[in-house]
């Protein structure tokens, strides 16, 4: 189900059995959940959520809240007491599941998360990324040509999406033939992530995520077959002519690997671009002011995207040794949630906390993570996508006449969008 964004700062009452475990929480309209965040800010120590009897697959386990900014930058920099394993999303993935398809490396620690991080940052180095900011920019420009030429209703299936498909897609080698066929597997194995299905998608949905999964790792074990043969210059060749202490890297830790870019580099930057086309276009002097001097305000106008919108809303740590964290001791086994959604709009952090500001500064913001061995690979990245597609859409005559409100599809972990309507401006029509 999709709900209206509503715009922001908006505020309503909060209901008095708010519970974050309860997949109708996460129905709930953005900003009353964002008022039940400021109010859990306000208790003395992150509070504890039971799910209860039928809401398994959402929450799993019992759970702390912990909602403000200096809570979720610590627990993400102390991944010795806050740890990945066994899983940070809901539900945790099965054994099976690890089994079939791989560990993904958000979902480990230590030596192994260190060794086979290592390996993939050296391809997303600021540095080695400037080369390929420059076809960034061109792709950027070609697909907002697309745009004008076909004319689409929904700017989601468009530009919002292919720009970050077709730029992991080319940073991994990735021939164009299979591109669609991908952005459709994408789609299909991300879909519904996060909160609890009714009637026949709660039956029908995970298979058709599970069955994705696997007919993209089919693919790509083919293509790093050919690379190991015929290396190239891309990240799968990287990839599997790496090696783990002295081994090469399974076949199931190279599908986690190319499940893990595939989706996460994808959905999280077609939802930041998104969120920042709504969010300037209903405040248009933020908007002009990003038009009147592009290069001086487009990295705050990113970080306030990101900041305002948190395009992961939360993960999920488990704790390994007593801690003492606001206010609270926490011990080991219990589930801590780190809710990033709440830590960007912290009063204590963030001076007006609901006003969209792109000269905010300075802007501490948690979207790409809290810091610590998880911190965003992608970050530099989705920071190249977003600045070239904003400059082709501000820099040329208006493209854009009017947005409606996105449709934001139900989830307790990401901020997703699944359409963003709009009409073209009067140039074009």
């Amino acid at each position: 189900m999709t709900v209206p964004m509503q715009v922001s700062g908006d505020r309503a009452p909060v209901r008095p059995d708010v519970d974050l475990a309860d997949p109708a929480f996460w129905r709930l309209p953005r900003p009353e959940r964002l008022r039940a965040f400021a109010l859990l800010r306000e208790r003395d120590a992150p509070v504890l959520f039971t799910p209860r009897l039928g809401t398994a697959r959402t929450s799993g386990k019992p759970f702390y809240a912990l909602v403000r900014h200096a809570d979720v930058r610590t627990a993400s920099r102390t991944p010795q007491i806050f740890a990945s394993a066994p899983g940070v999303t809901t539900p945790e993935p099965a054994g099976w599941a690890k089994a079939l398809f791989g560990n993904s490396m958000v979902n480990m620690d230590g030596a192994e998360h260190a060794a086979l991080r290592r390996i993939i940052s050296r391809r997303f180095t600021p540095r080695l990324l400037a080369d390929t900011e420059e076809s960034i920019g061109a792709l950027a420009g070609r697909l907002v040509d697309e745009l004008i030429a076909e004319r689409p209703r929904d700017f989601m299936p468009s530009a919002a999406s292919r720009l970050p498909l077709e730029v992991i897609c080319g940073l991994m080698g990735i021939p164009v033939a299979h591109r669609a066929w991908i952005a459709d597997r994408i789609d299909q194995a991300s879909e519904h992530v996060g909160v609890e299905r009714r009637g026949r998608a709660r039956l029908r949905i995970p298979g058709r995520g599970l069955a994705s999964l696997a007919q993209m790792q089919f693919l790509m074990a083919r293509l790093a077959r050919e690379r190991r043969r015929h290396p190239g210059d891309d990240l799968v060749s990287a990839l599997v002519t790496a090696d783990v202490d002295g081994e090469a890297l399974s076949g199931r830790q190279l599908g986690a690997f190319f499940s893990l870019l595939l989706v996460a580099g994808v959905e999280t930057t077609r939802n930041a671009i998104a969120h920042g086309l709504f969010l300037l276009d209903r405040h248009p002097e933020q908007r002009a002011l990003l038009a009147s001097d592009f290069d001086r305000h487009i990295g705050g106008a990113v970080d306030e995207i990101v900041r305002h919108s948190t395009p992961i809303i939360q993960f999920r740590r488990t704790v390994t040794a007593a801690y003492e964290l606001g206010g609270r001791t926490f011990l080991p086994g219990e589930k801590v949630a780190l809710i990033y959604a709440s830590a960007n709009r912290d009063e204590e952090v963030f001076t007006h906390p609901d006003r969209f500001d792109i000269t905010r500064s300075p802007n501490p913001h948690l979207g790409y993570g809290g810091g610590g061995p998880h911190h965003c690979l992608g970050a530099h990245l989705a920071r190249l996508e977003m600045t070239a597609l904003f400059r082709e859409l501000l820099s040329r005559r208006p493209v854009i006449r009017q947005m409606e409100d996105p449709g934001l599809v139900d989830s307790n972990f990401d901020n997703r969008v699944g359409s963003l309507p709009f009409t073209f401006g009067p140039t074009f029509t």
